[in-house]
């Protein structure tokens, strides 16, 4: 059972035939560990003589590439590559929470202000010899 892995970075057209354009500068190819992965696996399943020589051919690889896909899978090099590249995403809840922290930080600027102005206009009243009305355990719950 032969399955087309074919890469998709591989040159060539839509019927199988190479592309005759030869680039100015040759690039070195790129396999992503999917791809790795997935020819390993069809590589190992590969049951009759010549079967993975086929798939080598048909794939454009060397045998070589086969050894070193293996050290590093064996490493767990090929797992670390799956891993998406880049920043890693915020989590979704992540601005919500930083807007309710600086809502909290301004409601408890406003809260340590309006502390300041009534302990002012407790000392003033007292100054003057205003009475004020006493505090009752109610009015301390903040709701």
């Amino acid at each position: 059972m032969l399955s087309t892995l074919t890469h998709p970075n591989r040159p060539g057209h839509a019927d199988g035939m190479p592309d005759p354009e030869v680039p100015e500068r040759a690039r070195r190819r790129r396999f992503s560990a999917q791809y790795k992965l997935a020819v390993l696996g069809e590589v190992e399943a590969a049951s009759e003589p010549g079967e993975v020589g086929a798939i080598l051919r048909r794939e454009g690889l060397y045998s070589s590439h086969l050894v070193e896909w293996r050290r590093a899978r064996e490493r767990g090099a090929l797992a670390a590559l799956a891993r998406p590249r880049g920043r890693p995403r915020p989590h979704p809840l992540a601005g919500e929470v930083e807007r309710l922290r600086r809502h909290n930080a301004r409601l408890e600027q406003r809260l340590a202000t309006a502390t300041r102005i009534i302990e002012i206009q407790g000392k003033v009243s007292e100054l003057l010899g205003i009475p004020l009305a006493p505090e009752s355990d109610d009015d301390e719950s903040g709701c």
